[in-house]
């Protein structure tokens, strides 16, 4: 068995990371906490997810190990055993750490019997005018045990007694009402309470004329691991919408529940939610961590910030320019979010008004909830062009606003496509095709990453737009295949999967191992989220061992265990974690000289190369292929934010030793920062007639 990490213990290695980033002191304090609610968010995907889907395979009788050698029961356990470990760490930081920290800022939260008589009074007000009309108390009546309670939302429950009973209520809070309810708040301080402490010390008022004995807080997570079989599915919208409810009544796999919970209440949830023992986990402080991420941006407090990094104008785009015209002449590369995402969107709108657009094809998977880009697609229609869109309702968690997505495009004349059967797409292009004096001419964007303008200025990702004529010919027969369900054959710059890529990739491995034997020049770097596929990770042991250096950059999950010899003495593998989401996939291959280089959609995981439509894209002018070989290279210089994945699975941070401190995203903003600066300085100096309309 060739040494191999588990996919799940991998990721939780990751977060560790992320959960790392919040200790750190040289780090602004709302930036910290911004990296402690993010590793919450994490971990709650993490159990809808993973374990989700690992405790249906459970009961389902699933009995495959996985190519670590672990069954599902011992995942299961190392999954459980080491998220609570987890969890009780965050807790633990930010009530060691964190609030004191804040507090010595003036940012502090009160308990509710530490308020004033005027505070009490203000906040009662607030909770007769504005909280109670909208709470829904929900009895419970253990005979009938059908109580729907909701995931990932705060429930308050009770013990209460009249002289007629001892009965238990519970109360959703709603997610509409704020978490966080200001009391005072100035230039230089504000004082919070909580939600959950107001309505626990206002359940007099819920439930006159009994006494209430006790009560606690507690968050349900569910399995989401529910996916549409789509393969026999006659109407996808329709049943999609079954699915997004079915998830509402998952099975329970997590209980969080507040410190000192008495043993009546905690049978009580058990009795409603039929939640082993195991799955609960108390928690000292606030639960739901993932909602601390608000506390990242209250007003003022400046200094406690991270200065923005806006980005910038890319030199390769003339704005007064029409962008058809410049990519006559040129490919453009752009490095998001150091580059303004704004030329892709510009692409899109341009097309939407201009006369000689015919047609327009783009593939959602991810859109913003105010998308310029579903606005243009809109008008376009509207204006005539022929527009088609292959949105993916099976995008996990995005799928009802796919689903709205796709009703507005639909009634606004676009032919929309509801992805291919048996596969997500995952793919990010767009084609416009255009009539020009030279004829019919077409032109691209491929990129790495979701077509969302608020993502894209905290995402890391390539966009590539050109009018290369044999790109155009590949990306219309993707699309081809996608709404005519033609063969994918006959490609010239675009390996799709599941068609295409793995073996393409395995191919140019093994080829870097033939040239380092003949001693040739021989080098692999690589840049993505995840890297799991085991024949991948096959091939680059075996390249490793005949020569090749090999440097990954792997933000997320790693099953290949570096430096293994006989195995893995070549490779070497960072994981980067800093301001923005490491997500851009860039495959660099020597090839003796010959330098081929590649971007994607897709990571190297067995779901990307073999279950989901995919593209990788040749990129062949020397120029954009010198940008993102440099690209690369840097990420493997970063010795302040890069850590590096050991033999025994675990990661450490670089020994920076007496060299100078090289941060990756801080070099790549401020190289986009003196490149914008220069061109516009020598704009400055260009004079430009008006041109006649």
């Amino acid at each position: 068995m060739i040494p191999y990490t588990n996919r799940e213990l991998s990721w939780l290695s990751f977060n560790e990371r992320v959960l790392a980033e919040s200790k750190r002191p040289d780090i602004p304090l709302l930036e910290r906490i911004k990296f402690l609610a993010i590793s919450g968010s994490n971990l709650d995907e993490f159990y809808q997810v993973r374990i989700g889907g690992h405790t249906h395979d459970l009961h389902s009788g699933v009995t495959a190990k996985d190519p670590s050698g672990l069954t599902i029961s011992a995942q299961l356990h190392k999954m459980r055993k080491r998220a609570a470990d987890m969890m009780r760490e965050q807790y633990h930081h930010w009530q060691e750490t964190l609030l004191p920290a804040l507090a010595a800022e003036n940012i502090q939260f009160l308990n509710y019997r530490d308020l004033s008589a005027e505070q009490e009074a203000a906040i009662q007000l607030q909770v007769h005018t504005e909280f109670l009309p909208i709470l829904t108390p929900i009895a419970l009546q253990y005979e009938e045990c059908n109580v729907h309670l909701p995931a990932l939302q705060l429930c308050l429950i009770c013990t209460l007694r009249s002289e007629e009973e001892t009965r238990q209520a519970l109360i959703p809070i709603p997610r509409n009402l704020p978490r966080f309810i200001p009391l005072e708040q100035s230039p230089e301080s504000i004082h919070f309470i909580l939600l959950e402490d107001i309505l626990a010390h206002s359940l007099p008022t819920i439930f006159p004329n009994e006494e209430v004995t006790e009560v606690a807080v507690f968050r349900l997570t569910k399995n989401s691991d529910i996916v549409l079989a789509d393969e026999e599915a006659r109407d996808l919208a329709g049943e999609m919408k079954e699915v997004l409810t079915k998830r509402r009544f998952g099975e329970t796999v997590r209980v969080e529940v507040s410190s000192g919970i008495s043993d009546n209440l905690k049978a009580a949830i058990k009795e409603q939610t039929a939640a082993k023992e195991e799955y609960f986990i108390e928690l000292d402080g606030p639960l739901g961590i993932a909602e601390y991420f608000s506390l990242s941006n209250i007003l003022g407090f400046e200094h406690l910030k991270i200065k923005s990094w806006n980005g910038q104008k890319s030199p390769s785009v003339i704005e007064e320019d029409s962008i058809f015209d410049t990519l006559d002449v040129n490919s453009i590369s752009l490095f998001h979010p150091y580059e303004s995402f704004d030329p892709v969107v510009q692409m899109i709108e341009e097309a939407a008004t201009d006369e000689y657009t015919l047609a327009i094809k783009q593939v959602l998977y991810r859109t913003a909830s105010k998308s310029r880009i579903i606005a243009a697609l809109i008008k376009a229609a509207l204006n005539g062009k022929q527009v088609t869109v292959l949105i993916e309702l099976k995008a996990r968690f995005d799928e009802e606003r796919n689903l709205h997505r796709a009703e507005e495009l639909r009634r606004a004349g676009v032919q929309v496509i509801y992805g291919v059967k048996g596969f997500k797409t995952h793919a990010k292009a767009t084609l416009i095709v255009r009539k020009t004096e030279q004829g019919i001419r077409r032109y691209v964007h491929l990129g790495t990453g979701n077509y969302n303008e608020t993502t894209a200025n905290i995402y890391t990702d390539i966009s590539y737009l050109s009018s290369n004529p044999e790109l155009g010919s590949d990306t219309s027969l993707f699309f081809n295949m996608l709404t005519g369900h033609s063969k994918l054959t006959r490609f010239q710059k675009l390996s799709p999967a599941p068609t295409h890529m793995k073996n393409q990739l395995i191919q140019l491995i093994h080829a870097e191992a033939d040239f380092a034997r003949a001693g040739q020049p021989a080098c692999i770097l690589a840049k993505m989220n995840s890297l799991q596929d085991p024949d991948v990770i096959e091939a680059l042991y075996t390249a490793s061992e005949a020569g090749v250096e090999i440097k990954l950059n792997v933000r997320g999950i790693c099953c290949l265990v570096p430096g293994v010899k006989g195995y893995s003495e070549n490779i070497t593998v960072v994981s980067i974690i800093d301001r923005f989401l490491e997500h851009t996939r860039a495959f660099y291959f020597e090839q003796a000289g010959e330098k081929k280089v590649f971007i994607s959609s897709a990571d190297w995981m067995v779901r990307n190369l073999q279950k989901r439509l995919e593209l990788m894209i040749h990129i062949e002018d020397a120029h954009n292929q010198n940008r993102i070989i440099s690209y690369l290279e840097a990420c493997f210089q970063d010795n302040t934010n890069a850590y590096h994945l050991t033999p025994d699975g675990g990661f450490e941070k670089r020994d920076r030793g007496k060299t100078s401190p090289f941060r990756f995203q801080r070099h790549l903003y401020l190289q986009a920062l003196n490149a914008s600066k220069a061109h516009e300085e020598k704009s400055a100096l260009q004079f430009k007639p008006h041109k006649h309309q």
